[in-house]
């Protein structure tokens, strides 16, 4: 029996991206925070989880039009895949490392980009404006450690971060449990 394109169900792909988003800042921050060393932990996660997983949501809400969840979520993951590429740098032959200030410039423009983001959420549930409102104010302490050296700075931005990607994972896990039984168990 075949089945008609118009009975076939288009599955949500926002769980998947914001879980991309979600466990790859946490374990980011994790670092950040000074809980553990950056590692090829974080590094694999970053280009598997929080880019690729995030790239494919991201294409699929765009299939549906949700131009506000593919924006962020593509966005996102290419921003997972370029900060990969920056710590691995492997160009490392004709091209330099980055250094505090362009990671402070690059950070400071990933906040911008996530500010306007965020007013965007306005209309949106509280748990996607606080995904938003957190992450922008990461991004720009992040900047901020990067441009003034300042150790304390980024640390306060993990715990920041954690929250961030916590509240992410939230999210996926409510639209999940909701959707899969058709009621409003974990409020959004």
């Amino acid at each position: 029996m075949s089945v008609n394109s118009s009975e076939m169900k288009t599955a949500n792909p926002g769980p998947l991206g914001l879980l991309g988003f979600g466990m790859t800042t946490v374990l980011l921050n994790l670092h950040n925070a000074g809980i553990v060393e950056l590692s090829i932990v974080i590094v694999a996660m970053g280009l598997a989880l929080g880019g690729t997983a995030q790239i494919i949501a991201g294409i699929c809400e765009l299939r549906t039009g949700n131009t506000f969840g593919g924006t962020a979520f593509t966005a996102y993951g290419l921003f997972w895949w370029s900060l990969c590429l920056i710590w691995t740098n492997p160009f490392k032959e004709v091209i330099n490392p980055a250094d505090n200030v362009s990671m402070g410039f690059y950070l400071a423009l990933w906040g911008i980009f996530t500010f306007f983001m965020f007013l965007g959420t306005l209309s949106h549930n509280t748990i996607t404006r606080t995904v938003f409102l957190s992450l922008t104010v990461l991004f720009f302490l992040l900047s901020a450690g990067d441009f003034t050296e300042n150790h304390h700075i980024k640390s306060i931005a993990g715990f920041v971060g954690i929250l961030c990607g916590l509240s992410a994972i939230y999210s996926a896990m409510a639209q999940v449990v909701n959707g899969e039984l058709g009621r409003k168990i974990f409020p959004t």
